[in-house]
């Protein structure tokens, strides 16, 4: 008799302590719950091993990448559902053992070993990062992070971000369908270039510069000359046949460099594009404290972050075990107020701060929407299990941005003189 649904829908809800908000379909054909929702379709036991082995998020990161576990029909309206009884769950998932040991949920931990059959735990998916948490953010560290999330083929990126090769935050002036993504990353560059005041002739230090879409829109709309820094060989190559594809070889120079190590200053504009999210809560001083050496008195920074709620006990953040072993390797969030602390205790001026969360949402069902166009050619590409990371990462980042969970900001900041003349104008948000 076919009831691994039904079963599967039970222990779930025990260990839960709510209802399934979703249908569950299972390998046997079988499924249970409600008629009309997004089915979580489990397509073999192996996907109950990576749950019993790594309950919570990572175990069912670890089924989605494989292949052991889908969805039938909306994505993000299953991610939505899902969103309270797993996703924000207060405190860590509960590990076998406890549960084990938990007489309210011995008999439900016992039903699902049964139901997954074979005990012994299935080997992570390939796309994992698999390192030691030890020696963080050093320099050979940050290399291999940014490697394993970049260096993935260069044609992959161009399914998922269209022909801009943005990888940050659009800046939409009207919701699509209305505005193409290719215009919103244009007008998301040109604001950053106004906030920075870019000149005919300056100097502009672009650190995390990416494919080269800020490094050639400033040189070729503002006529600076631009230093773009990147950790990923595979980007560096893809903005030097940019640059010379459009002519700026005499004005943009694309360099494999640790931000640590660039020593050329002064610079009259530094952009950050996307890229502080890498650096971590214990280099973060030092990062700051690194750009505005890099300035001249009167430069200004403009850095484009990700930022995390603030939590009532900032010691019990934890990184999001799904982005930390299969998207971002070592990286970290920190709440604005945090950012902006310590950009004034490196010694800047902060003068604008613009959050631009809902910005960011349209930007990701846009990138979403051309991962699932091109899905083909991107499996062929990287493999299914990249493609499965891509999707989920994407979709639940919508989401988050959606609810407020995460916002994306831009601060402007000065390396104002001892004169205290900042030569920004009287009035605010003159760019705008």
């Amino acid at each position: 008799m076919a009831d691994a649904a039904p079963r599967l829908k039970g222990i779930l809800e025990q260990l839960l302590g709510t209802s399934l908000p979703v249908r569950v379909r299972t390998w046997d054909g079988s499924q249970a719950g409600p008629p009309d929702a997004p089915a979580l379709v489990v397509r073999n036991r192996r996907a109950l091993r990576h749950l019993m082995w790594k309950p919570g998020e990572l175990g069912l990161a670890r089924a989605w990448v494989a292949g052991d576990l889908t969805v039938e029909g909306d994505l993000y309206a299953a991610l939505e559902r899902l969103a309270g009884p797993v996703w924000e769950r207060d405190g860590d998932a509960r590990t076998l053992t406890r549960a084990l040991r938990d007489p309210a949920f011995r008999s439900a931990a016992r039903d699902l070993l049964g139901l997954a059959g074979h005990p012994l735990p299935p080997a992570p998916p390939p796309e994992e990062a698999r390192r030691p948490r030890r020696g963080l953010h050093t320099r050979h560290s940050d290399r291999r992070a940014v490697s394993h999330h970049y260096d993935v083929g260069n044609d992959f990126y161009e399914i998922v971000l269209g022909p801009s090769m943005v990888y940050s935050c659009a800046y939409w002036p009207a919701p699509p369908p209305r505005g193409t993504l290719e215009q919103a990353q244009h007008n998301k560059l040109e604001l950053v270039a106004r906030k920075l005041g870019l000149e005919p002739g300056g100097r502009l230090l672009d650190v995390g510069c990416g494919w080269g879409s800020m490094a050639v829109h400033a040189a070729r709309e503002h006529g600076v000359r631009v230093v773009g820094i990147t950790l990923s060989q595979e980007q560096a190559a893809y903005a030097r046949k940019r640059v010379a594809d459009e002519g700026l070889t005499d004005r943009v120079e694309i360099r494999v460099q640790d931000y640590r190590d660039v020593a050329d200053g002064p610079y009259d504009a530094i952009s950050s594009i996307g890229m502080a999210e890498h650096v971590g809560s214990e280099r973060y001083l030092e990062y700051a404290t690194v750009l505005h050496r890099l300035l001249r008195p009167g430069g200004r920074l403009l850095n484009h972050q990700i930022a995390r709620r603030p939590q009532r006990d900032e010691t019990s953040y934890r990184v999001d075990a799904f982005i930390d072993a299969y998207v971002f390797p070592d990286g970290e969030l920190a709440p604005l107020g945090t950012t902006v602390s310590l950009l004034e205790r490196a010694g800047f001026e902060v003068r604008d701060v613009e959050s631009i969360r809902e910005h960011y949402a349209l930007t990701l069902r846009r990138w979403v929407a051309n991962l699932e166009a091109g899905w083909a050619r991107a499996v062929a590409l990287t493999g299914p299990g990249r493609a499965r990371v891509w999707q989920l990462y994407t979709a639940a980042s919508a989401l988050a941005f959606e609810r407020n969970r995460i916002g994306v900001n831009q601060v402007l900041a000065v390396r104002t003189p001892e004169s205290g003349a900042s030569a920004l104008p009287l009035r605010a948000r003159t760019w705008n």
